[in-house]
């Protein structure tokens, strides 16, 4: 029904209010814009703008298009990256966005085995946490997608996108040395009801709050930072104590900080995500085959 040109061409005015200021914006002229809105205006069958002196406002139906145009070109913008992306990875380019941790763990050794076996793979690394890191997915930001999950924390996962478990990574107590618990093999969090805590990203304290609940109090949670070795600081110095997943204490580990898993056991789930069409590609599917391999041979602390 609409043209896509015009459709941006009317946000652009509406964005900067005159036909003028959008001409200059989009590198058009003055009467390119007013040719497009007239055409625009064709297409809808009435008057998208009334002039109100030497400015412009919206017509009732202009207003409606607005509350749709940017939604509307958000939708085109992600369609375009979608089919470039298809086009990139058949050339063997392929983005990865991952959280921290597991472009720390993770990443480094399936680079290493894309560079020894499949050379013409190109990876670029890209670092976000869920569930941002899934949207950026979903807008072709990113071809594969590495993002984590807690039990009990019931996430919505787009349905164009499809989940390939890689591993599940024990969660452990960090402990500042000479703690009387530090002693055991195993601590349970009932143990630590009366201690404060550190607390890490916004996931992740969302979790600890929920096994807190789970054990019948909530947590004295102190500082919240999702800098990992900040958080390991912290506790060195006796400010708290913490949970985090293993697979962090694997490249993050104080001397001055004991890590003790948590009894009975709780895990975070790590999977990849990719867009469903996408799985068909050579160089996605062979890049997903080496982060199953590099994951089955981490077992975390």
């Amino acid at each position: 029904m609409f043209d896509s040109r015009h459709i941006k061409t009317f946000h652009e005015v509406v964005r900067t209010g005159s036909y003028s200021a959008a001409a200059r914006a989009l590198g058009y002229t003055q009467p390119a814009i007013t040719q497009q809105m007239k055409a625009l205006e064709r297409d809808v069958g009435t008057p998208l703008f009334i002039r109100a002196g030497r400015g412009l406002r919206l017509s009732e139906a202009g207003e409606a298009l607005s509350r749709h145009a940017a939604a509307i070109l958000g939708s085109m913008s992600a369609a375009e990256e979608q089919i470039h992306a298809l086009t990139r990875l058949r050339a063997g380019r392929v983005r990865v966005c991952a959280f921290p941790s597991a472009n720390t763990i993770l990443i480094p050794e399936t680079m290493a085995r894309l560079a020894a076996g499949n050379p013409g793979i190109h990876v670029d690394l890209l670092g976000d946490k869920p569930p941002e890191s899934l949207q950026r997915l979903v807008r072709g930001e990113c071809d594969i997608t590495l993002a984590f999950t807690y039990p009990g924390l019931h996430d919505h996962v787009p349905d164009e996108l499809v989940e390939i478990p890689l591993l599940e990574d024990q969660l452990t107590v960090l402990l500042p040395a000479g703690h009387p618990l530090a002693r055991r093999r195993a601590v349970q969090l009932t143990d630590l009801a009366q201690e404060r805590w550190i607390a890490g990203c916004l996931r992740c304290r969302t979790n600890l709050l929920h096994e807190c609940g789970e054990q019948g109090f909530a947590p004295d949670i102190v500082f919240t930072t999702d800098d990992g070795l900040a958080v390991q600081a912290m506790v060195a110095a006796g400010l708290g104590v913490a949970m985090v997943p293993a697979l962090v204490l694997s490249f993050l580990c104080h001397p001055r900080v004991s890590g003790r898993p948590l009894q009975p056991a709780s895990r975070r789930q790590i999977s990849a995500y990719v867009l469903r069409e996408h799985l068909r590609i050579p160089a996605t599917a062979q890049v997903l085959a080496e982060l199953k391999t590099v994951a089955s041979h981490k077992t975390g602390c």
